[in-house]
């Protein structure tokens, strides 16, 4: 017997076009973008935005499009896998990636005309094989370790460094370093990091080589230590609309870029007592509607927000209720009305209610960053201001 056609998936009036049936979207405003990096540019210092893990969840090709068009000249990435999907898009603007090229990808770097980050010997070494073969002569940024030491090179090592790239037949583009506590505002470490690189600078200068370019800020130091913005900065954070640390938070006009929103699936009456998903962890103190919510942890929703975390309904907030589950998640409504379709709130605004990423990132005891980087590939991501 046959099932007979299959139905045509239905939308509310109004709702942007999804590229598949389940309602859990993630809508990124480009609009938003634009007004942030040019909110965050400063004066004198050109603008890189660092787009690296899919534009931290709101996708790189769309972000850095947005990001260029409002007056970014540069790009930053953390793989070179990003960079050669950057230029597969037709992006042509100086792409750097943030740590050095991994063995055995350099060809297809240069190739790619990505610029590479540079501090070790041994990274000196295939890049001088892999342009010589190219007959390519790369400018590569020099990054100094001032105090964060991750990755990077003794600043009392970079004038020799230097030298051996330059008489390997390289060019040295820019020296550049990495703030390690640029988000707060009162430490005087990042006096100490921006003096010492200062410090590298000047012997670089002194054994006869002065890169165009000096870049230290990221977004924090951009919005907060006008020492630091040099000849670049490295926007991150700020152009998704999110301030890097609360203390900064009013400090710039930003905008949230990302509206993460799913639907109603299903309500019910459950009676007082009842315990909510799975272990029963949350039990009714009165008989309340529940909603289901098709958006759990597979999507991003962190299993930590189970009962902690609120979503908006109808522009009014409501508790989750009980163990975010893989899929789903479970809404107390108490004696609100609220209807299968009913948009969800999962992050952004309602009427004059807004649940932010450093909301969930306290709850979840972590930072914004990962909240809206960790919301998932399965969640499509709509484009608003393209």
């Amino acid at each position: 017997m046959s099932a007979g056609p299959r139905p045509t998936p239905t939308r509310r009036q109004g709702s942007p076009a999804r590229p598949g049936w389940r309602p859990t979207t993630a809508t990124v405003d480009l609009d938003a973008v634009r007004h942030n990096v040019r909110t965050l540019a400063q004066p004198g210092a050109a603008v890189m935005a660092v787009v690296k893990a899919d534009g931290y969840g709101h996708g790189d090709v769309q972000v850095a499009r947005a990001a260029l068009e409002a007056g970014a000249t540069w790009l930053g990435v953390a793989l070179v896998e990003e960079g050669v999907r950057l230029r597969d898009a037709g992006i042509g603007a100086p792409i750097l990636v943030l740590s050095e090229f991994p063995p055995g990808a350099e060809r297809e770097a240069l190739a790619a005309g990505l610029t590479p980050s540079l501090y070790t010997d041994a990274a000196l070494a295939r890049l001088v094989a892999a342009a010589g073969d190219l007959r390519v002569r790369p400018g590569v940024h020099v990054k100094v370790d001032t105090g964060m030491h991750r990755v990077g090179l003794a600043p009392e090592r970079a004038a020799a460094f230097v030298a051996a790239v330059v008489a390997a037949g390289l060019g040295v583009e820019a020296l550049w370093t990495h703030f390690a506590k640029s988000d707060e505002l009162d430490d005087p470490f990042t006096d100490v990091q921006l003096e010492r690189f200062r410090g590298a600078v000047a012997d670089v200068a002194r054994a006869g080589v002065r890169p165009r370019l000096l870049h230290a800020a990221n977004t924090a130091a951009a919005m907060a230590r006008p020492a630091a913005h040099l000849d670049l900065v490295r926007l991150g954070i700020g152009i998704y609309g999110i301030a890097p640390t609360p203390a900064l938070r009013g400090r710039f006009d930003l905008r949230p870029a990302m509206t993460w929103t799913s639907q109603v699936a299903m309500v019910k009456r459950v009676a007082a007592g009842e315990g909510i998903s799975y272990g029963l962890r949350y039990r009714l103190e009165r008989e309340s509607t529940v909603a289901t919510v098709p958006a759990g942890y597979a999507d991003g929703y962190a299993r930590v927000l189970s009962n902690r975390s609120q979503v908006l309904i109808r522009g009014r907030r409501h508790p989750v209720a009980g163990t975010v589950s893989m899929d789903q998640l479970m809404v107390d409504c108490g004696d609100d009305p609220v209807e299968p379709g009913d948009e969800v709130a999962l992050l952004g605004s309602q009427g004059d209610e807004r649940i932010e990423a450093a909301e969930l990132a306290a709850l979840a005891g972590t930072i914004p960053y990962e909240v809206v980087c960790g919301v998932s590939k399965r969640v499509p991501r709509v484009y608003v201001g393209e």
